[in-house]
């Protein structure tokens, strides 16, 4: 199965951090799974923040070990920065319009099952639009079914038992579903556009986009730009030495370097510059680690 893992020799410790990707039929339903343990580390409270994008996804998250605990929006990676705890070892998070930031208080060991958003509302009926920007109890919204496959992962060996149980469930589920195999966020976003306009009477703009918030809890401008940043992640880290973010912004795009560089500051809240700065030292920075 594919994975990645820390591989680099930087300033930041050498946690587990491993992403698994699904096999090929589940793609267009799980954009991956990440995992993470901090267990029999002595990291300082300061390299215990965990960063992460604004995302389109939904997702899965359990806590096996420890506790984690959700800084303000907007708030900085500081221990002085409001927080609280994460509701339970199991919970649904909805897309993200903000980049969030949690805190381990201690060792922790987690997964976190990234998930398209109208692959759940699929094979949920749960709306995205309703989870945007929230992570609740999933006890509470689940069906029994994902709850009893939720027990059977947490109680696996290891990750590799983890993921093939989360595949042996999805699997069936999502072949009567009949979706092609769109993974990243730009083909992804096209491809929900196209079933929008195609999939029901009433073609009007307003109707499509109506559709695809509907389906995705977000308009297709804001799913297209975060595609368009998923390109330029992925090209300004492939860079052995910093780009010109000036050309590189043009290729991805964007009007300009400023134009690049506020985008990033949304999803992110670093500059380019910055944002490869951390991922290369800063050990809040793993989950981003993790996808180069």
């Amino acid at each position: 199965m594919p994975a990645a893992s820390n591989a680099h020799s930087h300033d930041y410790s050498h946690a587990y951090s491993r992403l698994l990707l699904p096999s090929p039929g589940l793609a267009g339903c799980v954009r991956g799974l990440m995992c993470r343990s901090t267990l029999g580390l002595a990291l300082p409270a300061e390299q215990r923040f965990n960063h992460y994008p604004a995302t389109p996804l939904c997702s899965l998250n359990w806590w096996l070990e420890g506790t984690a605990e959700l800084l303000a929006p907007g708030a900085p990676a500081s221990l002085q920065s409001p927080r609280q705890t994460l509701p339970v070892a199991l919970s649904l998070s909805g897309p993200q319009t903000m980049p969030s930031i949690t805190w381990n208080p201690g060792p922790a060991r987690g997964l976190m099952l990234m998930l398209m958003p109208d692959a759940l509302r699929r094979l949920t009926g749960l709306a995205p639009e309703s989870l945007m920007n929230r992570t609740v109890d999933a006890a509470t919204l689940l069906p029994p079914s994902w709850l009893a496959m939720a027990a059977q992962v947490a109680a696996a060996p290891d990750d590799a038992a983890r993921m093939a149980r989360i595949e042996a469930f999805l699997r069936p589920l999502w072949r009567a579903e009949r979706v092609p195999a769109l993974q990243r966020y730009a083909e992804w976003a096209e491809g929900l556009a196209l079933h929008a306009a195609t999939s029901a009477p009433g073609r009007s703009l307003r109707q499509v986009e109506r559709r695809i918030r509907a389906w995705a809890g977000q308009p297709l401008r804001e799913l297209r730009g975060l595609g368009r940043a998923e390109r330029a992640f992925f090209a300004g880290l492939r860079a052995q030495q910093p780009p010109a973010w000036a050309q590189l912004a043009l290729e991805q795009g964007y009007a300009d370097q400023s134009h690049l560089c506020r985008e990033s500051r949304r999803i992110t809240g670093f500059s380019p510059a910055e944002l490869r700065r951390r991922i290369a030292s800063d050990e809040g920075f793993w989950a981003y680690r993790v996808w180069q």
